[in-house]
Formats: structure tokens, sequence, C-alpha cells
């Protein structure tokens, strides 16, 4: 079982300690006293609370197929004469999208404005952090 101490929580949810603390204060977020004395959270009951702030995973909220949104500000915008890049910071993540100039301009994306990165991927990575990862043969 993968408990998460208070600060460990907050980091992976984007929030400050206090948020988390004040979400077990009001019994949004279940807590335990660990043999030290630390309230830690359990990486189920976690995940079970992420979930629930999420919404609807089967439904979406707008009728798509894409789950991935991260909502952030354009930190940077790249055109010439057919595409463009656009940089997004969401949080603690830096998303760069790469895209026709035609559809930077039809959403007047600029430097400062809010955006969000819709992310629908044929392929994705997962690693665990801290987790050594050995070389496989063919791999």
């Amino acid at each position: 079982m993968t408990m998460f101490r208070i600060g460990e929580a907050a980091e992976l949810l984007g929030v400050s300690a206090d948020t988390v603390r004040r979400w077990v204060d009001a019994g949004r977020l279940a807590a335990h006293r660990d043999e030290h004395g630390h309230r830690v959270i359990d990486g189920v009951e976690l995940a079970a609370f992420v979930r629930g702030q999420a919404g609807d995973p089967v439904t979406g909220s707008d009728g798509s197929s894409a789950r991935n949104r991260m909502r952030g500000i354009v930190t940077a915008v790249i055109k010439d004469a057919v595409m463009a890049q656009v940089d997004i910071q969401a949080g603690p993540f830096r998303v760069v999208s790469l895209m026709s100039r035609e559809a930077v301009d039809d959403l007047d994306l600029r430097v400062g404005s809010v955006a969000v990165a819709v992310i629908k991927s044929t392929t994705v990575v997962v690693e665990r952090s801290g987790v050594t990862q050995k070389a496989r043969p063919g791999a």
C-alpha cells in the first residue's frame, strides 16, 4: 500500500500543502497518522479523490473523446508562413503544440492569453518515479 505525506500529495496534485491540509480538516480527503505521528494519505484514497474532482470520466464535459486537458498560459507563439509553435505553461508542465498558422490566427493565440491543451495520443509513455529502469534486450 502506497502512503503519501501531505507535502507529497500536494506536489502530485499541483496544490499547496495547506490546501491538502484544509481538505483533510474538512473531511473531504481521508488521512491517517503513521508510526511517527505524521498525517499520511493512502494512495488508493488519493486516486479516488482526484477522480472525483475530475468530473465524469465516461462522458467528459463536452462530448469529446479526449480526456487530457491542461489549462495554462501561452508563453510563446512562433509563426512562419504556414506553421506555428505554441508553448503553454500549465502549472509545472510545459506543453508545446505545432499547428497551422491559420489555426493560431483563428484562435487568436497570443503570449499571455489563457488556452487549454487538449491531448489525445496513440502513444503514452508511463514511467515510475524513483524506479531504476533496466535495459532489456530488444527494447
